[in-house]
């Protein structure tokens, strides 16, 4: 089972269900062997264990990787090396950590026309160029 490693945790630490090896570059999908019914208007959202990012250059891929709420089937992670090492996988490491949000659903408008701002149309880093 999921469960937070310290009363000030955020997320709860998900482990591994069975072994694998991780060669530089290469990704895998790690199941946690758990499923579970978030409740609807929750996600559930799978991110990287910064130890492992830090000793290992392994991170979760798609990270934040969200769950849905209708989602039942077996929680898996995707797990990336980007060291240089073959990082190995044993059952029961701590491999991602999961935290349950509140998720509001949007509902969309077309239009031709959109409000003006101080950033309009500036894409990627246009916030911090001087």
């Amino acid at each position: 089972m999921p469960s937070y490693a310290t009363a000030g945790a955020s997320g709860m630490d998900l482990r591994a269900a069975g072994r694998a090896e991780i060669a530089p570059g290469e990704r895998a999908i790690i199941g946690t062997g758990i499923r579970l019914e978030i409740p609807k208007g929750y996600e559930g959202q799978v991110r990287p264990r910064s130890g492992l990012a830090a000793k290992h250059g392994v991170t979760v891929l798609n990270s934040p990787g969200t769950i849905d709420s209708d989602y039942r089937g077996e929680i898996s992670v995707i797990l990336i090396n980007l060291g240089k090492e073959i990082f190995t996988v044993e059952k029961g490491d701590r491999i991602a950590q999961i935290i349950f949000a509140m998720c509001e659903r949007a509902e969309l408008a077309e239009t031709d026309e959109i409000t003006d701002s101080k950033r309009a149309s500036g894409g990627f880093g246009s916030t911090g160029v001087k």
